[in-house]
Formats: C-alpha cells, structure tokens, sequence
C-alpha cells in the first residue's frame, strides 16, 4: 500500500469511496434515529455535502491537506486533515477506508501519516471527531490504539 497526495483527479473516486463508507451511517443508524424531519433538514443532502466537503479537502491556504491510499493502483482510503499553526493544533477531519480494504492497516496507515504531517507543520496537539454509535465502533477504536483520549460530547436534536 502506498499513501500519496490528493489530486483533482482522486476526488470522483473519493466521493465514491465516502458514499460507500458512510451511506449506511446516514441511511441505517442516523435517519432512523432522528426521523425524517431531523434527517433530512440536517443532513438529507449528505452526498452533496461530501462532494463540496471533499472538493475543498485539500487547500493549503486554509491549512487543509490529504492524502489517499492506493493498493496496487486502485484507491482504498483517504485522510484530511487541518493545521491551526496559530494554535499549534492539528485536525484529523476525515478518513474513510473502502469497505474492501478495512481490517487490513489502512485506517490506521492514514491515521498515523496525517498525524505525522501535523506534526511536521508545528501542532502540539491533535484532535479527532467520531460518533458514539455501533456504525463508528471500529473508528474509536482505532484512535484509542493510537493514543488519543476520547471526551465524550452529547449532542440532541429535536424535530419542531
């Protein structure tokens, strides 16, 4: 496996790659959860928020970088994340791994290489987001193995 900068031309793949990955978040385990007024007020555009989300991944005048990982040519994950050098803070904003390559490292390659190049741009400390639910399990998980503390944070949402 090889970790390699993001090009303009990754990011069909990419966005592929994100509707695989966290579609079944957005469709089995929040939608059900919130409702359909909840849903689709906060999040029914999900692929369409990916789409600008990840178009934007990779801007160096805002701090923001990534990278994907290739398995014999065919792209199997990818990391963003953002540096704040004013606060010595580093962000990992997002990883998805295709649903063919998990268990094998991948998450955890990406993971450690964003870690590695905030650090090279000055953060002291470096934060990650997930969510609470059996659908990210495997995502605390590996940042637990990686050594980052986990604070949990509550966030409720009601339909009016």
């Amino acid at each position: 496996m090889d970790i390699r900068p993001l090009t303009p031309q990754d990011l069909p793949v990419l966005l592929d790659l994100a509707i695989d990955t966290f579609g079944p978040f957005y469709e089995n385990s929040y939608r059900p959860l919130v409702g359909e007024t909840v849903f689709r007020n906060r999040h029914g555009r999900w692929r369409e928020d990916y789409r600008q989300h990840l178009a934007a991944l990779d801007n160096r005048d805002e701090g923001r970088s990534a990278a994907v990982a290739e398995d014999s040519g065919t792209v199997v994950g990818f990391v963003g994340w953002i540096v704040q050098p004013g606060q010595a803070h580093g962000e990992i904003d997002i990883i998805a791994v295709a649903p063919s390559a998990r268990r094998r490292g991948v998450g955890r390659a990406l993971a450690e290489h964003a870690v590695a190049k905030l650090k090279d741009s000055g953060a002291h400390d470096i934060s990650v987001g997930t969510g609470g639910d059996d659908f990210h399990a495997a995502a605390r998980a590996l940042y637990e193995a990686l050594g980052f503390t986990p604070f949990s944070i509550v966030n409720y949402t009601k339909a009016v």
